[in-house]
């Protein structure tokens, strides 16, 4: 709760700051969170490279495929309506919701959220502590969209909060559980990708670094718990890395997040600024590694000159 507390206040504090510009305070987060200076006229580290593209391409369908219900329409536009997860519906409020028409287990999200504290897991209908869920559901229903984010990413900005309710995928819990796939895309090309395996909302999951041929590499996210056990390359690899470059392929850069369970993929989400650029890496070398695997077009359209 105290974490929770904490990153509530931040975003509070961050949000009276709003009067910054996006400049200014990327470049302050950037160097409080990370201790580096921001070099923004020549970025190396993929963490520059990530703030470089928040700051200055702008691309409206981003805003579209942020959010986790209108994204659907994006993804089938690709004619990949198959990878999709099955859809409740999307509401504007949690009392638009009937639950008794829902399943009993299913899967409830804020479409603009991010991380466990936007998704919660229904695994039994029967002990929903319905007050608290209602309170959870509202807050995020309440937030105002013409609040800046906190990581200056302005794809979320003008956007409107609501609630969506998907299917609660089944997975293997003595093989990890539901394994997360995060491709690092460049114009469509995978560069890397995350690997995250045991994952138990709530808790850390375990996090490793994939090169695109799927060996891992001698680095970690210096603010997640390290993968601890060895993951076999899935045996519809190729598969999932040609659904994601599919996806990717419109932006200088896109991670795509895919889940395959038993050779059945289905589609997470596409984020453009993990972390909000704002992590760091062990070995820190690697940051700079990571960021050579990535060259931006900046003279191709949306981008800002």
């Amino acid at each position: 709760m105290g974490k929770l507390l904490s990153r509530s206040l931040r975003c509070k504090i961050l949000y009276f700051l709003s009067f910054i510009p996006d400049i200014q305070m990327v470049k302050l987060q950037y160097r409080m969170k990370t201790g580096e200076v921001l070099n923004l006229k020549n970025p190396k580290r993929f963490t520059e490279k990530l703030q470089f593209y928040k700051l200055f391409y702008r691309d409206l369908v981003m805003k579209q495929c942020v959010d986790k219900y209108d994204v659907r329409e994006y993804i089938e536009r690709q004619g990949l309506e198959n990878i999709l997860n099955d859809c409740f519906g999307v509401f504007d409020s949690p009392d638009d919701i009937d639950f008794s028409k829902l399943p009993n287990k299913f899967v409830i999200k804020d479409t603009l959220g991010g991380g466990g504290n936007s998704v919660v897991i229904i695994k039994d209908k029967s002990k929903i502590d319905m007050p608290r869920l209602m309170k959870q559901m509202q807050a995020w229903a309440n937030e105002p969209s013409d609040k800046k984010h906190p990581g200056r990413e302005w794809v979320y900005d003008g956007r409107k909060h609501r609630i969506i309710i998907e299917k609660f995928i089944e997975a293997d819990l003595e093989k990890g559980g539901l394994i997360d796939y995060k491709f690092f895309c460049n114009y469509g090309e995978t560069k890397f990708l995350y690997v995250v395996a045991d994952r138990v909302l709530g808790k850390a999951a375990g996090l490793g670094i994939f090169t695109p041929d799927f060996k891992q590499m001698p680095v970690t996210r210096a603010d997640e718990s390290p993968l601890m056990r060895k993951i076999p390359m899935p045996e519809n690899y190729e598969e999932l890395k040609a659904t994601a470059e599919r996806l990717a392929k419109p932006f200088p850069e896109a991670r795509i997040d895919l889940y395959d369970v038993e050779g059945k993929i289905y589609f997470g989400e596409i984020t453009f600024y993990d972390g909000s650029g704002y992590m760091t890496f062990t070995p820190d070398e690697y940051d700079t590694i990571l960021g050579d695997m990535f060259t931006f077009n900046t003279y191709d359209k949306g981008w800002q000159k």
